[in-house]
């Protein structure tokens, strides 16, 4: 069953279509990952699911409501994390987070959800670094139970231990059912948390879904050794195709046959190979070879 459903949406501002023609569905109880470029139009989408923004065209549901029509209904079901903002600025942690917890019959515990975060409980708001303030906003949109929440760049400007602190609550809101529809720019993150990604760019899907299917592809053998090397002697040799300029990689699926018998013409042509691995195609080769590796303006 889809928590979240959005059908054939558009959104417009002026002359500019931001959003034309998305659509997707989070399965109850997953991770959801919608990626695309500066632009593409992800937060103008999320935040039409949130019900801040109304749709020129098509439908968005959200556990079967409508966000904007709906929203009353909506909001105590439902946990937003914004980019930036939602506190006031003098406010304290635990005062905010206490806050919210008391709007749910039944929310986490505001105290103990922010020390597991490293949130300092009574630093005032504006006096947190980036990172900190990032974490307070992740607490208050998890702190009431949603059933589904909406995670915009959660981990961005994060320590690589509070990364994991994320993640490692991100799981367990899946765990515990609930959806999660989560926009980043980290593609190791969107591989590593994701059960379905979908790929926008220029206000359309371009590619949808799971990290494993979008991935699979060739894969080589890549090892380092000096530019110049006899590329169609070793595939002759291997029986595959090689290329590259150091580092190389050999095609088709790594063996243990295919090791020694590269690492065998190498010793024998007086080539050290280096650093051998099994290569294979990441989400963030995908989402280059939809979107481009250009700067966007």
């Amino acid at each position: 069953m889809a928590a979240v459903e959005v059908d054939a949406l558009v959104k417009r501002y002026g002359a500019t279509t931001a959003v034309d023609g998305v659509s997707f569905a989070a399965r109850a109880g997953s991770v959801l990952a919608l990626l695309g470029p500066n632009g593409a139009g992800k937060t103008t989408t999320v935040e039409t699911c949130e019900g801040f923004r109304r749709p020129d065209a098509g439908a968005v549901r959200v556990l079967g409501l409508d966000p904007v029509r709906d929203h009353a209904a909506l909001a105590p079901r439902v946990g937003v994390m914004l980019q930036s903002g939602g506190v006031y600025p003098g406010a304290r942690p635990v005062e905010m987070a206490r806050l919210l917890a008391a709007f749910h019959a039944d929310a986490l515990d505001p105290d103990a959800l922010l020390e597991r975060l490293g949130v300092p409980p009574q630093t005032p708001y504006r006096r947190l670094s980036g990172g900190q303030q990032q974490r307070l906003s992740l607490a208050l949109a998890v702190v009431g139970r949603p059933e589904v929440v909406f995670l915009d760049e959660p981990t961005a400007g994060l320590d690589p231990q509070a990364r994991l602190a994320t993640w490692d609550l991100v799981r367990e809101q899946r765990e515990g059912g609930v959806t999660v529809v989560l926009t980043t720019h980290a593609m190791d993150e969107a591989e590593a948390l994701a059960d379905d990604v979908v790929i926008v760019d220029r206000g359309r899907v371009v590619a949808a879904g799971t990290p494993a299917a979008l991935t699979a592809g060739e894969s080589g053998l890549r090892f380092a050794a000096p530019p110049g090397l006899d590329t169609a002697a070793l595939g002759a040799a291997v029986g595959r195709a090689v290329t590259g300029d150091g580092p190389y990689v050999v095609a088709g699926e790594v063996t243990p046959h295919l090791i020694a018998a590269v690492t065998a013409w190498c010793a024998a042509n007086g080539v050290l190979a280096a650093d051998l691995r099994a290569d294979r195609r990441t989400l963030e080769d995908v989402f280059l070879d939809l979107t481009g590796r250009g700067l966007r303006p």
